[in-house]
């Protein structure tokens, strides 16, 4: 039991992460219909300025500024480049943010080095956050913090990690304010105007090519903020950009495009999906053998049933892309088409 409690926490906070990337990604396709290939480039941009900051002045200072810095240079980069090619559709769009991808992604190399640097956490997020214990007379109890090593001696003991509940509740706190943001406040209101209604925001007295700018550097800040706490969770190095930007386009398209809710969903459901499939180490001629099923030789050496559920879940997003492109094109809760 303390298997399945242990994983599904990790699951969800892996997705969580997840959608600390794609939600910055969702609110600036939805707010001014762009896809924005270098997103996760900001998010590796994120980890490595917090760690620069977390060395001068500490981790706190470092969560706050560098998302505060990422968000200056998306809202820069917009001004000076994105906005020229906004006119002329989405495939210059795409095309100028994929360049910006790879000159990021030189800079942070020439800056920092090839290699992962040690971005470690501050100490109020060293250890785990809670235990749980498996006594086999008591059954399953929680420790918070570490268990006594005592205790551990004579039952299982899982620890859950600090950090990746600090990242869950961010997780959650990034979520509900984005909600307000968007559905109670006077800023939500004229920045989803201003991209159905564009002339009628002006007439107003609102400087819309300013509002775009903002909502994407409010984008490029929200994957900063993230790849702080990513970083600082899991590891800093120039390749966390590859790793995690095709899965954000998952999540976003099955979510359903321009959907926040939908986003939050598709990447709890992902996060879950992939860690139990790496938990679970069997392959389908395993399970065959354990049901009692007599397979002939060539299915006992058969290289596609030795697989197993772990080597194959990498690729399960993607699988799960395909179904909804085919079976519900406009996502899990999206409403366009396109």
């Amino acid at each position: 039991m303390e298997f399945f409690i242990i994983s599904m926490l990790n699951g969800l906070s892996y997705g969580l992460l997840l959608f600390m990337l794609s939600s910055g990604l969702t609110l600036i396709f939805s707010m001014m219909g762009v896809l924005n290939f270098a997103h996760a480039s900001f998010y590796m941009l994120g980890a490595y300025i917090g760690y620069s900051v977390a060395g001068l002045i500490g981790f706190w200072p470092g969560l706050v500024a560098a998302p505060l810095i990422v968000g200056l240079m998306g809202a820069v980069f917009e001004r000076l480049a994105l906005r020229k090619v906004h006119k002329y559709g989405h495939v210059p769009e795409l095309l100028i943010t994929f360049g910006l991808s790879y000159i990021i992604l030189e800079l942070v190399q020439l800056v920092w080095g090839r290699t992962a640097v040690e971005f470690r956490p501050p100490e109020l997020l060293h250890g785990p956050m809670f235990t749980l214990v498996n006594h086999a007379a008591e059954g399953i109890s929680l420790v918070w913090g570490g268990a006594p090593a005592g205790l551990c001696e004579v039952a299982a003991c899982s620890p859950f990690p600090a950090t990746r509940g600090f990242m869950m509740m961010v997780a959650l706190f990034m979520l509900v304010s984005l909600w307000l943001m968007l559905t109670r406040s006077r800023i939500g209101m004229v920045i989803q105007a201003a991209l159905t209604h564009p002339e009628m925001v002006e007439a107003l007295g609102h400087n819309v090519p300013r509002v775009f700018m903002l909502v994407f550097g409010a984008g490029a800040a929200l994957a900063g903020l993230g790849g702080v706490i990513g970083g600082s969770t899991f590891v800093t190095e120039p390749a966390m950009a590859a790793t995690v930007g095709s899965v954000i386009f998952v999540v976003v398209v099955v979510g359903g495009l321009g959907s926040l809710s939908g986003a939050f969903l598709a990447s709890v459901l992902i996060g879950v999906i992939q860690t139990f499939a790496v938990a679970f180490d069997y392959s389908f001629l395993t399970l065959a053998q354990q049901l009692g099923w007599e397979l002939s030789a060539a299915a006992r050496n058969n290289s596609v049933l030795r697989l197993t559920l772990s080597q194959v879940a990498p690729i399960l997003p993607y699988l799960f892309l395909v179904l909804i492109l085919i079976f519900r094109p406009k996502g899990l809760l999206g409403t366009r088409d396109e």
